[in-house]
């Protein structure tokens, strides 16, 4: 999301994202009508939406229940912290880092025992959501960055029609 002006915002010492959140959002409810429309029933993906962060979990359980369609599939959809959703897994793993600020600032993130935990909740597919410009500047991040790139799957939030977030 680097560029797109998607700034985390701290109230309290509580950390959220709302910008990323609503991007989140746009991005599951895309690939849910894909799949709904591709799938049997039966076969639906299971689909578990981590953050570091309790304010952006509350963020992105308030967001994801507020929008009809998705509120259809709520029972797909499980919204937790990354420490919470340890020793779970499902088909599909939406992670928002939450973390964006020019003083590149990554709090929990540094901590890569939390990112291990949460990148391995995946059974099928892994969609992780951050500020490549805030967090590429630690080394694990930066590696995770190139590694996307190398085999074609990094994306810039420039890709996505963001003019209604």
């Amino acid at each position: 999301t680097a560029g797109a002006g998607f700034e985390e915002l701290e109230t309290e010492g509580a950390i959220a994202n709302l910008g990323e959140a609503h991007f989140l959002k746009s991005h599951l409810k895309a690939n849910i009508i894909a799949w709904m429309d591709s799938e049997i029933p039966e076969r639906w993906p299971s689909i578990g939406v981590i953050a570091p962060y309790r304010k952006q979990v509350s963020l992105l359980k308030e967001i994801l229940a507020e929008d009809e369609e998705l509120k259809a599939h709520a029972d797909l959809i499980k919204v937790q912290t990354i420490d919470s959703f340890q020793g779970q897994e499902r088909d599909v793993i939406y992670i928002s880092l939450t973390r964006s600020n020019t003083e590149q600032h990554i709090g929990f993130l540094s901590d890569v025992r939390r990112m291990n935990v949460a990148m391995t909740r995946a059974r099928k597919k892994l969609i992780v959501i951050g500020d490549s410009a805030t967090i590429g500047t630690h080394p694990f991040y930066r590696e995770f960055i190139n590694y996307a790139e190398a085999i074609g799957h990094y994306h810039s939030v420039w890709e996505w029609d963001i003019s209604s977030i």
